[in-house]
């Protein structure tokens, strides 16, 4: 493949043509975002959204640029697979078109060069000592994934490989050689997850520290996190602080308020509403991340916060306080329209939705159309450069007779 220089910081990446994590590697950056913006507009159009009461119209050009092109994803997770049947090992994604298939990507351009040099240093591990990667059609074999994430604001490096246990794994030897790396960022954990199951998904039977602990640490919006081996975490961490920051203040001032994060994940914009709000709730599906969230907000002596395990559908029957400002963050299926009629009960003015689908976030704002609620504000976000994924934020308000 041609070497062709993009008016970028680098050229096209060397796996471009197999890979499958990035596709816009071959456009200029200013190109990648309009293309983007064009997307947002061309699904709100496509659904029937009325814009007309936005207070300033959008237009392709307006979607906000990521703070970083390159080097900015804080979790990767690589498989452990060959690109070609009995072939070598291979440790990376998968390959355009072909699912069965895993290209070894050590020269990606979003990742931090570190985790570069911890994929390649394991595949090189784990070839020296003769280990076979896990069949998903046989079920059978050790090596299943790669899970690398980062503190951004602090540097700390955390280390997850995940095998069955059908074998043995040199443990020390292996957190010993993350650890000796001539590594940027500091190593804080290296842990080895158990996973039996015989799903393509990394599920965790056991999870053993190998060295260290098993979580690193963020800064985000002043606020700290103790983020673990799997909680969910935003992966580019300076842009989603950024449209945090941006969302917010596109609310009305809710000083001393009743403030609800619905789909809050493990908090980050929770916690940042109870530093004014009188209460903050939030609610999420996952327990795991509703734990984390937890933890998080007394970490950072927020003792407002309330944080409900559950299916927000559900929660809210349950949930004595009447708020007077909602969050919305769901999911990229977006919000069932039984779970928008519970929320429109509370008969709230304003209602602020974050998304990271345009889709389900144009399909979802047309249906609260019917209630009267029409989108006021709007904001889209390439967060994550070279892939398909925009981020865009709403304030729908209620019409008033």
């Amino acid at each position: 493949m041609e070497d062709r220089i993009c008016i970028n910081e680098y050229p096209v990446c060397v796996h471009n043509e197999f890979c499958g994590g990035c596709i816009y590697q071959e456009l200029t950056y200013d190109e990648q975002r309009i293309l983007k913006g064009r997307e947002v507009l061309r699904l709100m159009n496509e659904k029937g959204v009325d814009l007309t009461y936005l207070e300033r119209p959008f237009v392709p050009e307006d979607i906000i640029g990521a703070p970083k092109i390159y080097r900015y994803r804080n979790k990767m997770e690589y498989t452990f697979g060959d690109l070609v049947k009995d072939g070598e090992m291979t440790l990376g994604m998968h390959k355009k078109g072909n699912f069965m298939s895993i290209i070894t990507v050590d020269g990606c351009q979003i990742v931090d060069e570190d985790f570069n040099l911890v994929l390649k240093s394991t595949l090189d591990f784990c070839n020296e000592r003769g280990y076979d990667f896990y069949h998903k059609k046989s079920h059978k074999g050790l090596l299943r994934n790669l899970i690398v994430r980062k503190g951004e604001r602090t540097g700390e490096l955390l280390v997850n490989i995940v095998t069955s246990s059908q074998s043995e794994f040199d443990e020390q030897g292996y957190a010993d050689m993350i650890y000796a790396l001539p590594l940027k960022n500091v190593p804080v954990g290296v842990l080895r997850t158990l996973n039996d199951n015989i799903a393509d998904a990394v599920n965790a039977d056991e999870v053993r520290v190998l060295r260290g602990r098993d979580y690193y640490n963020e800064k985000v919006m002043g606020l700290d996190f103790k983020v673990s081996a799997f909680s969910f975490f935003q992966t580019n961490v300076e842009a989603a602080e950024r449209l945090y920051k941006d969302a917010l203040a596109m609310l009305p001032d809710f000083d001393g308020q009743v403030a609800f994060d619905l789909f809050c994940g493990t908090g980050t914009i929770t916690q940042a509403l109870a530093t004014k709000a009188k209460k903050a709730v939030g609610v999420e599906i996952v327990e795991e991340a509703v734990m984390a969230a937890k933890e998080n907000a007394k970490l950072n002596g927020l003792d407002n916060c309330e944080f409900i395990a559950g299916d927000v559908f559900d929660v809210l029957d349950g949930i004595n306080e009447k708020p007077d400002v909602i969050v919305v963050d769901p999911p990229r299926m977006g919000i069932l329209p039984k779970t928008i009629d519970k929320i429109f009960n509370y008969g709230i003015n304003e209602i602020l939705y974050i998304s990271c689908n345009p889709r389900t976030l144009a399909e979802n704002i047309k249906y609260m159309e019917y209630y009267g609620y029409k989108a006021v504000k709007m904001k889209a976000y390439d967060n994550f450069p070279m892939t398909k994924h925009v981020e865009t934020i709403v304030l729908l308000q209620r019409e008033t007779l």
